[in-house]
């Protein structure tokens, strides 16, 4: 009778864990949908401010590179952070930050106040991603982090996906002011769910750690400068973050610039040819988690090779995209898609590689580094890509360079085995 007892409380305890997992999946999915309204709507604002600021498109490079800047600089800080305060206290606080920093460069009164704000929201936007991948580390364990990560960023593109709605559905409407102003109202909702709700940790909700990995070290690496100096001298880690920098360039490069060419000079005439960009997210959405649960099933012990195939695929639907005539909407949608498919995909991949590569304990500062790689490469390609159209004098110059960047990203990768 006692055994009978104790299995029926062993496999209640089991049930009642992995209603905890997905109840915090969920919660992390939840919140992070609504996180891109504050940082990927500037594509949508860019011709109005671009009109009214009589702005270059070398400017426009500069305000993305401004938000990936400060982006890439929050993550150095916020992923140290986030190991130590947790994901409930970082998410709502930068979510909060970033709604405020969005109506100030509504209100700015020039350029320079603009680009100021707009950096500033790229670093109160840094507080969620590492919190929030190390409290999925926390709670799935290797086996299924990619299916789990894949989730997180299927949310991630299901977010870029919303936002284009919602902006096009504003600048159809309304000044382009109102880009920053409306959406962001619905991550004030997200984040302030996510923070009564959230657990950090099993042990945070009454359960017990998962088992240790490989590569825990529990009872070291426990200070600050520790966990960045186990996490820097990493091989492995260092090429990963190199390949993550190259895709967040033809990412954001995408992100940026397509909303930019599909509206055309006659943008205040045809907002309607903005709807074919709606492809672009809804392939990013499919593409992570695909791509997450490809490496759970065919190469948890290599996934690397993920991002080499994606990569490698996505250099050839860039060049497609750039050669592709005008007036072809289907043909722009269907490219657009599998582009960002292929582009998007391997972020289940690299987000995964952090905590097995050094350990779930430095996990978010891993992340934060990583993403601090990927975002000050992000940010000087966008500079690069607003001069590339500026000197060729044609959008699609922006696409020959995601291409590039793509190549680049599948062969730094390259010797990163595990």
């Amino acid at each position: 009778m006692g055994t009978a007892l104790g299995d029926l409380a062993s496999r209640t305890h089991a049930r009642n864990f992995r209603r905890a997992q997905w109840r915090t999946l969920f919660l992390i999915m939840f919140c992070y949908l609504f996180f891109y309204t504050g940082r990927q709507n500037f594509g949508f604002a860019a011709r109005g401010m671009q009109d009214e600021m009589a702005l270059s498109a070398t400017a426009l490079g500069f305000f993305n590179a401004a938000l990936l800047a400060g982006y890439g600089a929050g993550q150095v800080i916020n992923g140290n952070l986030g190991d130590i305060y947790g994901a409930r206290r970082m998410v709502t606080i930068g979510a909060y930050l970033s709604v405020a920093l969005n109506w100030m460069v509504s209100y700015a009164p020039g350029f320079v106040f603009s680009l100021v704000f707009w950096g500033l929201n790229g670093m109160a936007q840094s507080c969620a991603w590492p919190a929030m991948t190390r409290t999925i580390a926390n709670w799935w364990p290797r086996r299924e982090r990619g299916k789990a990560i894949g989730m997180y960023l299927l949310a991630a593109g299901c977010s870029s996906a919303l936002t284009f709605v919602l902006c096009i559905l504003v600048i159809s409407h309304l000044d382009w002011r109102w880009i920053f102003r409306l959406p962001v109202l619905l991550m004030l909702v997200g984040s302030t769910v996510f923070g009564i709700l959230v657990r950090n940790s099993p042990e945070d909700d009454g359960f017990a750690s998962l088992p240790p990995e490989p590569h825990d070290v529990p009872s070291a690496a426990r200070s600050s400068r520790e966990r960045y100096w186990q996490v820097l001298r990493n091989r492995p880690f260092q090429l990963a973050c190199l390949s993550i920098g190259c895709e967040s360039v033809a990412r954001y490069g995408l992100i940026n610039w397509v909303p930019v060419h599909f509206l055309g000079a006659t943008w205040r005439e045809n907002t309607g040819g903005l709807w074919i960009t709606i492809a672009l997210p809804f392939g990013m959405a499919v593409g992570a988690l695909t791509a997450g649960l490809l490496a759970d099933r065919w190469f948890p012990q290599n996934r690397s090779r993920v991002v080499i195939y994606f990569l490698g695929l996505a250099a050839v639907g860039a060049l497609v995209l750039a050669v592709l005539p005008g007036g072809r909407a289907v043909l722009g949608m269907v490219f657009l898609a599998v582009t960002g498919f292929l582009v998007y995909g391997p972020q289940a991949t690299y987000w995964a590689l952090c905590p097995e590569l050094v350990g779930r304990e430095r996990a978010s500062t891993a992340a934060g580094l990583m993403d601090a790689f990927a975002y000050g490469f992000g940010a000087l390609g966008q500079v690069a890509i607003g001069r590339a159209v500026d000197v060729f004098h044609t959008t699609a110059a922006s696409f020959v360079a995601i291409s590039i960047a793509c190549v680049l990203g599948a062969v730094v990768i390259l010797p990163v085995r595990k």
